[in-house]
C-alpha cells in the first residue's frame, strides 16, 4: 500500500510560498581553475570509430579527432544539434555521420580534416549512420521511415557520398549491420536493443545475428545464446560481436569455418559499449573511456584521449530553482520549511526572515529528502557525496554536517525522525527496514521483505515503537509493530486484507491504519461489470 500524504506535509500553500521565495535564489556550481585540467583520458566518448591512424568520436553532441595514440583532440563539429555516429569511409579520408544542422536527424559526410558537412538524406525519420560499403561507394544507414508507428522497427539503406536516392538493401528489416570484406553479404541484427537497460534478456526483441547473402538471397543466423548478441563487425573469415552472455557486455568472435564462438575480452565491471570496426583494430567505450582491441595482438588497451572543450556547463553561474522543488518538510512550528532543490537543501520562511542555504558546497553532490527533527534543532537528509547515499544531519541555522550512516550499497528512502529527536528511520531498495540511533551511528536492521518495499513506518509517541506494513507474497501487506527494546516483531493485523499506513495515535493507545475491505460491487453503465468505488476504511486496533 503507498504512504498516505502526512498530515503536515498537506499544507501546500507553504510549498507554493517557499517556491515564490526560491525564485530569486541563486544556486552556484563551483567550477575548477581554467589552469587545472583533470587527471586522466577524458571520460563519455562515445560512438567511436577507428581508421589506420585516428579515431573519431562524439562528445558533448560534437565529433571530435584524435591519434590513435591518444593525446589531444581536436573539433570536427561544433553546431547546436547533435552530430552523432561517425563512420570513417575505408580510405580514412571522409566521416559520415549523422547531424541535426536543420533539425531532423539525417546522414552526412565531412572531411576527416574538417570543412563544410554535406547533406546527403532529406527524410522527415531518423536517419541513423551505421558504416560504409566496403568499396567506398556508399554508406550505409538504418531509418525507419516505413515503420508505422514510426520507431517501431527500421531497413537498411545505401547512399552515395555523393548524394542521391537512397537505395534499400533486400531484407525486410534490418538494424546493426556489418558487410562481409568483399560485400557480397551483411551480418545483421533486424532489431538492436543497444539503448536498452535490460540485461541477458530473452524476450522477442532479442533477435539472433544473422548473414543475409545479396546475390543469391540466403539466410543464415549465427548460435544464439542466453544473453544479448549486438553489434556484428566482420572481419576477414571472423564475425565480431558483443554479448552479456556471461553477465557483462563483451567482445566475442565468431570463426566461419570452424562455427567456434571465441571470448576475447573478460571485463568484469562495465559493459562494452558501441564498438566499431577498422581496417586492424576495433574501437569501443568501456566505463567512458575509449578502448582499441588489436585484431593482430588480440590485446586491448585504453586510449588516453584529452579533450579541451570549451566547458561552459563548468562554469559558475546562478539558477532559478523555484521550479525544481523536490522533497519537503515543515519545522515544528510551521514557520519554515526544508526542501530539496536541484540537489541541495534549503530552508525558507513562511513569512518573514531569510533564505538559508544548507548545501552547496559540491555541485556533483545530490542531497535529497529532507527532515526537519521534532526538537527544530536538526535537518536530517540524504547524500551521495560518498559515491553511495549516506544519512547525514545538520543544525538547521546552518553548520557543520554530521554522517550518521557508512554502510551504504544500495538505494534508500527517508529519513523519519522520532519524536524524541535521538533516532531516524529509513528503508532501501533491498525491501530492508532500518533504524539508526544519531548518537551511537550503528544502523539496525527492523525487517525484510521478499516482495516489496516497507516504506510507510512511523513512530510511537514514545520513539520505543516503529508501526509498518509488510508486503507478502499475495500482493497485499500487513502491519506490524517492532520493539525497540526486545527487537522482537508483531503481527498488529488479520492478514487477510490489504493494510498499510500505520499511524500511532497521540497517547499512543491505539494504532490507527488504512485497510481494503469493504466490497460493495456496483454494476457499470456500458458493460454491465462490477466496479467497487470505496474500499478502503480506517481502522484501529
Amino acid at each position: 500500500m503507498k504512504p498516505m500524504p502526512h498530515g503536515r506535509n498537506a499544507m501546500l500553500w507553504l510549498s507554493l510560498a517557499a517556491a515564490l521565495w526560491l525564485t530569486a535564489l541563486p544556486a552556484k556550481a563551483p567550477a575548477q581553475p581554467a589552469e587545472e585540467v583533470p587527471s586522466g583520458p577524458t571520460k563519455l566518448l562515445r560512438y567511436g570509430d577507428i581508421s589506420k591512424d585516428r579515431v573519431v568520436f562524439a562528445y558533448a553532441g560534437d565529433l571530435w579527432i584524435a591519434s590513435r595514440e591518444g593525446g589531444a583532440a581536436r573539433r570536427l563539429t561544433s553546431h547546436v544539434g547533435d552530430e552523432l555516429y561517425p563512420k570513417f569511409s575505408p580510405d580514412g579520408k571522409w566521416i559520415a555521420f549523422t547531424g541535426e544542422y536543420d533539425g531532423n536527424p539525417d546522414v552526412y559526410v565531412i572531411s576527416a580534416e574538417g570543412g563544410e558537412p554535406r547533406r546527403l538524406t532529406s527524410h522527415p525519420s531518423n536517419d541513423i549512420v551505421l558504416g560504409w560499403a566496403p568499396d567506398g561507394k556508399n554508406i550505409l544507414f538504418r531509418s525507419d521511415r516505413f515503420s508505422a508507428p514510426p520507431g517501431r522497427f527500421t531497413k537498411l539503406f545505401l547512399v552515395s557520398p555523393q548524394g542521391g536516392t537512397p537505395k534499400m538493401l533486400p531484407v525486410p528489416r534490418g538494424d546493426l549491420t556489418s558487410f562481409s570484406p568483399d560485400g557480397t553479404k551483411i551480418a545483421y541484427i533486424e532489431t538492436s536493443q543497444e539503448f536498452r537497460t535490460w540485461k541477458r534478456y530473452h524476450g522477442g526483441w532479442n533477435l539472433p545475428i544473422a548473414i543475409y547473402d545479396l546475390k543469391s538471397n540466403t539466410y543464415e543466423e549465427l548460435p544464439t545464446s542466453k544473453g544479448m548478441d549486438m553489434f556484428p563487425m566482420w572481419h576477414g573469415n571472423a564475425i565480431y560481436f558483443i554479448s552479456d552472455r556471461d553477465g557483462v557486455m563483451n567482445l566475442y568472435s565468431y570463426d566461419l569455418a570452424s562455427k567456434q564462438t571465441k571470448k576475447l575480452t573478460d571485463y568484469k565491471e562495465y559493459d562494452i559499449k558501441w564498438p566499431s570496426l577498422g581496417s586492424d583494430a576495433i574501437v569501443y567505450e568501456n566505463g567512458g573511456v575509449l578502448c582499441e582491441y588489436n585484431l593482430a595482438s588480440n590485446k586491448a588497451r585504453e586510449i588516453p584521449i584529452a579533450v579541451h572543450a570549451e566547458g561552459i556547463e563548468a562554469r559558475p553561474e546562478f539558477k532559478n530553482v523555484s521550479q525544481n522543488i523536490g522533497s519537503y518538510a515543515l519545522s515544528p512550528s510551521a514557520a519554515r520549511a526544508v526542501m530539496e532543490a536541484r540537489g541541495n537543501i534549503f530552508t525558507v520562511p513562511a513569512e518573514h526572515g531569510s533564505i538559508r542555504t544548507l548545501t552547496t558546497e559540491h555541485s556533483s553532490v545530490h542531497e535529497l529528502n529532507p527532515a526537519w527533527s521534532p526538537d527544530g534543532k536538526s535537518i536530517a537528509y540524504l547524500s551521495d557525496k560518498t559515491g553511495e547515499y549516506e544519512v547525514y544531519t545538520r543544525p538547521q541555522m546552518g553548520g557543520e554536517e554530521t554522517r550518521i550512516t557508512s554502510d551504504g550499497g544500495i538505494y534508500r528512502y527517508g529519513p523519519v525522525w522520532s519524536p524524541d529527536s535521538k533516532k531516524l528511520v529509513y528503508w532501501d531498495k533491498l525491501h530492508q527496514l532500518w533504524y539508526v540511533s544519531v548518537e551511537e551511528k550503528k544502523p539496525i536492521l527492523v525487517d525484510k521483505s521478499e516482495y516489496g518495499d516497507i516504506s510507510d513506518a512511523s513512530w510511537s509517541p514514545d520513539s520505543l515503537w516503529l508501526a509498518y506494513s509488510k508486503p507478502h507474497r499475495r500482493g497485499s501487506s500487513d502491519v506490524f509493530l517492532y520493539s525497540l527494546g526486545t527487537k522482537k516483531i508483531t503481527k498488529a493485523s488479520g492478514g487477510f486484507y490489504n493494510d498499510g499506513n500505520p499511524v500511532f495515535e497521540p497517547t499512543g493507545k491505539y494504532l490507527y491504519f488504512i485497510s481494503t475491505r469493504y466490497f460493495y460491487p456496483s454494476a457499470g453503465q456500458l458493460d454491465q461489470r462490477y466496479n467497487y468505488y470505496t474500499t478502503d476504511g480506517i481502522f484501529a486496533v
